[in-house]
Order: C-alpha cells, then structure tokens, then sequence
C-alpha cells in the first residue's frame, strides 16, 4: 500500500532499470532522501564524477515517501538520552546540526524550487500528564544549561490556546520545525540531481556487493563496477553482510483523516499548524496536511522476527490511534480514516544514527538509524555521506556520530528478543506513567 504522499504526488514515471554492466566513480544504493542528497551533492561538488543510484524500487518507495513529513531537530531520542549516551558536548553539537538540517530543507526547496508544500511551522512536543511535564522540564533545564536558548516552554492555559486538546498540560516549543511533502521532496531532489547528470536506475535491486581492487554490484540484469558505494539502505541494510549487525527495521504505522471542516478546525485552534508529539517513549506525532487532513501516527513500534519489510498496514495500530485521536480532540471521535500505511525505519540499539565506513578501505559508505526522524537529517545526510565518498577531513565528516562504534545487533532469534523487549521495556514505562495520572492521590 503507498502513502497518501505517494498516491497524490504528481504524476512520475520511474527510470529505467539496469539490463548491461556499467562503471561508475560512485554507486549509491537506495533511492531515499538520503541516496539522492548524496547523489546530488556528488555530482554538485565534482562535476566530472559518474555517479548511478540504484533503487530497488522507486525513488521514494522507503520510508521517504511515507513518513509523515517532520523536518525536525530530534536526534535519536530525547536530549537528555543523547547526553548520556554521547556526553553534553555532543548532545549540544547535535541539536545544532539538526537545527541547521532544518534550516537545509526549508533553503534547499527555495533554491531548487522543490515544491514539498513545505511550512515552517514550529515544532509543539506536549505533556499529557504529570511524568511527561517532569521530562520535558527535565530537557527545558538542560538545554538552558547547554546554551540551547531556543527551545521554550508553555504552561497548560498557553498550549491550549496553540491547540485546544484537553489532555495538554503543557509543552515544549522547538521554532526548527518545517512540515514537507515528503515524496514531493525526495522526486524533487532527484530532477535536481538527475539536471546535473546523475544517472538513475529505478526497479534494479543489487542482489550482492563484491569487494576488491574495485567494487562490483550485481542486480537481476546488470552490474556496476565502481570506485565507491554508498550505502544509504537505512530500513533495507539488513540485506548487506556489512551493515546487518549494526541496525534492524523497526515498523511504524500512520493514519489519516478526510479533510477537517471549518467548525471542527475552529473548535481545535491549531492556526499556526505546528507540528505535534506528545512526551511519550513510544510518541504519537501529529500535523495538518496542506488540504487540513489530521495526519496522525506512531503511539506504537513493532518488530517483526526476520524483518517483516512487507508489512506496510496493522490494524491494531490504526485502531489505537482512532482511539487517540477521540481522547486528544473529543470533537473529533468518529472521524472517517480514509488512509493508513506504514513502513520499516531503521533502528539502531542505542537509537541513534550512524554514518562511515564499513570496513578499513574505505570504499564502502553507510548512512542507517534514523529512528524514523529522518526527513532533515537524512537530507543534510547527503553531504556527510559526499565528504566521506570523497575522503574529505571536514567539519561534517568529524561529526562525533560518523565513523562511531555502534551497539551489535544480534542474529535471530536473540535479536526479535532483544528488540522486543527494548520495545515493551519503552511501552511499559508510557502505561505505567498513563496509570499514575489516572490514579487518585
């Protein structure tokens, strides 16, 4: 099943498939927003470079196309959790990369004139009771203490004023926030690309990676031989030897509803049309689409034992966030879904991205463990990913999360095992906080 991103993009033709053997400078697999930004940076910064992205697909088909839109600051999990995994330093460092990717995607359509129906809208993450407020005032001080002077807190009356939901306490306002049409963005950047000579073969999965003097990528009808690969497969990695132990596709689901109404808009508010998540570990995210539909996903993540790449519907998901979208906006319980979709992301154990070389030659390029916060990272991506194409020592190439040691992933079944359990251990904590703002004191 496609996204509503997907099925009301304009009109596309995919590119043709790979049916001889061909050379390049570079290969890219995977024709997401992180492909194509590398693509496109490449052939930007050295002209003279034959560069060819190979997409199983169509460019889009992956979580680029059907993620709900969010061009946003979120590394990872929270600040405080980037804090203790990298230190504050690092976690500094990371919320101003982000902030910055933000900024690239809301510049990058404006000077390619992309038109992703983007909206620089601010970013509202919200408090539903009292163990969120904690959490989020928890950040709000920590980003004080690390110079983070943009973020900025609103009690109960002020949120509700933003956005009228009873079950807002209060919340964190991030100003780097741009809502995007994600397939409109990524089809977009491709033309882009493909102006300055990048060479697209969509329907061409690459069935083995070879490595030696040269790399050879072998797909159903053809072959590539080339200097350098990137490897921006993010959910889809676990298919290269290379990458298998370092991330594993974890599902997310999204729904969405018919058009609002004029009276239903008037009773929610919502006129600066923020993105929305709440505070929870296993977050709902929620925005208005350019035609007022309430887009609304997550609440859940599941793992499926071997992958499961497939499975782009759950019911049981759809029928939580119908629950949630009644307690959030009680005007709206009832509402017609008319689509739902979903997708792998790719997940690391630390859930945190990662970037560099895989292995000591440095031929081979990674990009995986965007956590399903991709949009502006895996866009900003493209030019860490040309750095480290072209053996660069630059600013964006020393990120602390490039060329970083990740946490194995094992084979199965202990990996179903361990994912599972990261997943309950995250879902438990969110029922257990729910429970105790249910309970009288």
């Amino acid at each position: 099943m496609s996204s509503f991103w997907l099925e009301t993009a304009p009109p596309y033709q995919p590119g043709p498939s790979l049916k001889k053997a061909i050379e390049a400078d570079v290969a890219v697999v995977g024709g997401g927003l992180a492909g194509v930004s590398t693509a496109y940076h490449l052939k930007k910064e050295a002209p003279r470079l034959r560069v060819a992205v190979l997409e199983s697909e169509h460019v889009g088909f992956g979580a680029s196309g059907r993620n709900a839109g969010f061009a946003m600051t979120l590394f990872g999990l929270a600040l405080p959790i980037t804090a203790l995994r990298f230190g504050k330093a690092n976690a500094a460092a990371a919320y101003r990369f982000m902030a910055g990717a933000v900024d690239y995607v809301w510049n990058l359509c404006r000077e390619l004139g992309i038109d992703a129906q983007a909206e620089r809208t601010g970013l509202l993450v919200v408090a539903t009771n009292l163990a969120q407020v904690k959490r989020l005032r928890h950040e709000m001080s920590l980003a004080r203490e690390l110079g983070l002077s943009d973020l900025r807190w609103l009690e109960a009356g002020e949120v509700r004023r933003e956005v009228n939901s009873p079950t807002y306490l209060g919340a964190k306002y991030d100003p780097f926030c741009v809502l995007v049409n994600p397939a409109r963005l990524v089809r977009g950047l491709k033309e882009a690309a493909m102006k300055l000579g990048v060479e697209f073969y969509e329907g061409t999965p690459v069935s083995s990676l070879r490595c030696g003097t040269d790399l050879v990528l072998e797909t159903p009808e053809g072959s590539v031989r080339a200097a350098k690969a990137v490897l921006a497969t993010n959910a889809y990695s676990q298919g290269f030897p290379l990458l298998s132990s370092k991330a594993a596709p974890v599902h997310t689901y999204i729904s969405l509803t018919r058009p609002l109404t004029a009276a239903e808009l008037a009773a929610i508010g919502w006129r600066r049309r923020q993105g929305i998540e709440d505070a929870r570990n296993l977050v709902h995210y929620y925005r208005l689409t350019p035609d007022n539909r309430l887009l609304m996903g997550g609440g859940q993540a599941h793992y499926y034992r071997g992958g499961g790449l497939g499975r782009d519907t759950h019911q049981g998901n759809l029928e939580h966030v119908r629950s949630h979208i009644a307690e959030a906006f009680p005007v709206l319980r009832g509402i017609e879904i008319t689509h739902h979709w979903g997708g792998p992301v790719s997940g690391t154990l630390d859930l945190a991205p990662a970037f560099g070389y895989a292995g000591e030659q440095k031929k081979v390029i990674y990009a995986l463990g965007c956590v399903g916060h991709g949009v502006s990272l895996m866009t900003m991506a493209g030019q860490i990913l040309r750095d480290l194409a072209l053996e660069r020592d630059t600013e964006l190439s020393r990120l602390f999360f490039v060329n970083r040691r990740t946490v194995w992933v094992p084979w199965e079944p202990v990996r179903a095992a361990v994912i599972n359990g990261i997943i309950s251990g995250l879902k438990l904590q969110d029922k257990f906080d729910e429970w105790r703002a249910s309970t009288p004191a």
